[in-house]
């Protein structure tokens, strides 16, 4: 695959950022803000300059270690993950798309101060010359960006240095009359005029030495810009009467014509004019390399990525951009596309921080050569404070990015997904604390003292002697006790006098047969009968009593009953004060070949410990199950696992296309709620492959919280 020519040294990456920042943000959005936050709007641009810190050192940092074309989108999927990565890809690539868009539909009214022109016409035609001008490849761009960046300075030096003695401090009265609220919210809607600090990064990969390069760059351009967007728009607001250019299309033309006269006029409009293509030509090249960065990594079409031979460019891929910049300057209205492009800048600007966090954290090697100083407080500052700026831009700005985030996740679903099986650097950081976390509750958990046994339903002697048999065994290490109590149900109607607890022949018999049992089992076994109207609270409100560590019961989640209307046992299982064995299909033979599933996730804490007692007790093995898709991310977590346990372990990946193998026992994880079942546990990937099946229940304080449940579903 052909690579891009490293040819923009530090003067084009300075000239680059600076012209992607200073257009719109100055020559369109001051009068915008000036409605919502009065004078206020002077610390709006400063505190969103403060705002965009943050990402810009976690992006000079990524791009430091990873100076390839793509920028955002690299540094998100890399550390992230491909969805994530193909959120950001397109949401940037539409961000930046916006910004160049808004850049030509705002810059055009400066020229109609001097020309009769219509409008779109003009900025389609503009449009157009910037996307041949990339086409023809980045030196050209960048050479292009240097001469506007220098004219446009100093054009807006003039303006900022002759107007600046006719300031009146009158005009900055009543400075916080629109309250946080109005600050906060210019603040959001101004945010967008620092969005191309960033964006060399989209570029690294075209970037000569960009270990020194691009930081410089990157921090070189937001500091001059901020001091430049404060000082033109104090200056703005100084000489202009209160609410004079608020809403106007063309603000700071209007206050030159107060200050400098048409000489002054002048000299704002071609340097309003230059500094708006300056910044859609900047949009252009770096949103452009957004698809041919994706396509190299299988998140876009293969064509995407293609080089021009004879220009060294991706041609397809700002092909593509310049049609979408298009269509946004003839349909789109401009301070919809103002808003948009802000929104989507605030969204991605939180995942470039988070992203750092995940290289960090995680196992990838990742070895930049320039460290954001205040890690992580500097990451987390920036992603707290973009999410609450992100709540300040209005139903439009969200709606737009909840479209776009659910266009791109179906894309991911549809195209990427069967294409791409590689995943991000936090994804390591999270399994890894994950199954630390699993790994501690297999080596913590408390000691089994007393099992309650509850028979709810007649059953043969055989089945009987199971149940006990498995209680036995999670006790027997312990010098524990089994408590078995035959549960009877009667109608309400019915009431519960002296007679209803008289003990009759049948369950003296099964005292004795229980007792029997113990002795021949070798442990301490008590027998007991309870009657009731209502089976499932009396099971709980028994154990709660008698304080046990465990219940165990049959159950059969299979039948068609249990389906429809779920067994009463079910309830059981979500509401007892202690650990939970549902048994289905008991059989009277004795485990030797014990097998733990993980249907999702690392293997669960209680049904390891669970065979760890049973296999000891029978001197048996025990089997890990654990679906083929997921061998190598479960690699670590099972080498570690079978170290802990003190019985043989093996390991047995499952092929949900063929024939699973047969085992005595399978120990496998339930769900306390039925929402989560349907969500975690639809496949029951591993049922029918055991003579018997335990379900196990954790305690309320021993259960996963639904965050580590998806994080376990979804990532480890």
């Amino acid at each position: 695959m052909k690579e891009l020519e490293r040819d923009l040294g530090l003067p084009s990456v300075l000239a680059i950022s600076i012209g992607a920042m200073i257009g719109s943000g100055i020559f369109i959005l001051p009068a915008l803000a000036l409605k919502i936050a009065g004078p206020a709007v002077i610390l709006a641009y400063l505190l969103a300059g403060v705002l965009v810190v943050p990402a810009a050192l976690s992006k000079s940092e990524m791009a430091t270690a990873m100076p390839e074309a793509g920028g955002t989108y690299i540094y998100i999927e890399r550390g992230m993950g491909p969805l994530l990565g193909t959120i950001a890809g397109v949401g940037t690539w539409f961000s930046l798309s916006f910004k160049g868009a808004l850049a030509l539909v705002g810059g055009v009214p400066y020229l109609l101060i001097l020309f009769d022109l219509p409008l779109k016409p003009v900025a389609l035609a503009l449009a157009t010359v910037l996307i041949l001008v990339n086409v023809l490849g980045a030196k050209q761009t960048g050479r292009l960006q240097v001469g506007i960046v220098v004219v446009m300075l100093a054009a807006l030096g003039w303006f900022a240095a002759g107007s600046a003695p006719q300031v009146q401090s009158a005009n900055y009265a009543n400075f916080f009359a629109d309250g946080i609220g109005g600050l906060l919210a210019a603040t959001g809607l101004v945010f967008v005029s620092y969005a191309g600090v960033t964006k060399v990064a989209s570029i690294a990969e075209e970037v000569e030495d960009p270990g020194r390069n691009i930081p410089l760059g990157i921090l070189g351009s937001l500091g001059f810009t901020t001091v430049l967007y404060v000082a033109i728009v104090a200056v703005l607001v100084g000489v202009t009467d209160p609410g004079a250019v608020a809403g106007s299309a063309t603000p700071v033309a209007e206050a030159a014509a107060v200050t400098l006269g048409g000489a002054g006029v002048v000299a704002v409009i071609a340097a309003a004019i230059l500094a708006l293509v300056s910044t859609a030509n900047a949009g252009i090249l770096s949103s452009s390399r957004y698809p041919f960065a994706m396509s190299r990594d299988s998140l876009a079409p293969p064509s995407m990525a293609s080089v021009s031979e004879r220009f060294g460019t991706p041609v397809n891929s700002i092909t593509l951009t310049g049609a979408v910049l298009l269509a946004l300057i003839a349909f789109v209205p401009i301070l919809d596309i103002a808003k948009l492009a802000s929104a989507f800048q605030i969204m991605v600007f939180a995942l470039i921080n988070l992203a750092v966090i995940a290289f960090r954290e995680g196992t990838t090697e990742y070895e930049p050569e320039f460290d954001s100083p205040l890690y992580p407080w500097m990451q987390v500052f920036g992603a707290v404070s973009s999410l609450a700026l992100l709540t300040q831009m209005g139903k439009i700005a969200l709606i737009g990015a909840g479209v776009i985030t659910v266009g791109s996740v179906l894309w991911y679903l549809g195209y990427v997904r069967p294409r791409v099986s590689r995943e991000g650097a936090a994804t390591g950081a999270i399994r890894q604390q994950v199954s630390e976390d699993v790994l501690s509750e297999v080596e913590t958990a408390d000691a089994t003292h007393e099992v309650l046994v509850a028979l709810t339903k007649r059953m043969d002697q055989r089945r009987e002697r199971a149940l006990i048999g498995l209680a036995a065994d999670l006790i027997r290490d312990d010098d524990g006790r089994v408590v078995v109590v035959r549960f009877e149900e009667v109608p309400d109607q019915a009431p519960l006098t002296e007679d209803a607890t008289v003990q009759s022949t049948a369950d003296r018999s099964f005292e004795r047969r229980v007792e029997r049992l113990g002795e021949e089992l070798g442990v301490a076994v008590e027998a007991d009968e309870i009657v009731s109207h209502d089976t499932k609270h009396a099971i709980v409100n028994f154990a709660d009593r008698r304080g046990v560590d465990a219940i165990v019961a049959e159950h059969e989640p299979l039948r068609l009953r249990s389906r429809l209307f779920g067994d009463p046992i079910d309830w059981v299982a979500r509401h007892a004060p202690c650990d939970v064995l549902l048994v289905d299909s008991a059989d009277p033979e004795r485990p030797e070949e014990i097998a733990v599933a993980a249907e999702s996730g690392p293997f669960p804490p209680l049904a390891v410990n669970a065979a760890e007692a049973v296999a000891d007790a029978q001197e048996g093995e025990v089997s890990l199950w654990y679906p083929a898709e997921r061998a190598d991310s479960l690699e670590e977590h099972r080498t570690e696992l079978s170290g802990m346990l003190d019985v043989p372990v093996t390991a047995e990946p499952i092929r949900t296309d063929r024939r699973r193998p047969e085992t005595d026992l399978l120990i496998r994880r339930g769900q306390d709620h039925r929402v989560r079942g349907a969500l975690f546990d639809g496949e029951r990937r591993f049922i029918g492959a055991a003579g018997t099946t335990v379900t196990v229940y954790p305690r309320e304080s021993r259960r996963p919280p639904l965050s580590r449940q998806l994080l376990e579903r979804f990532v480890v």
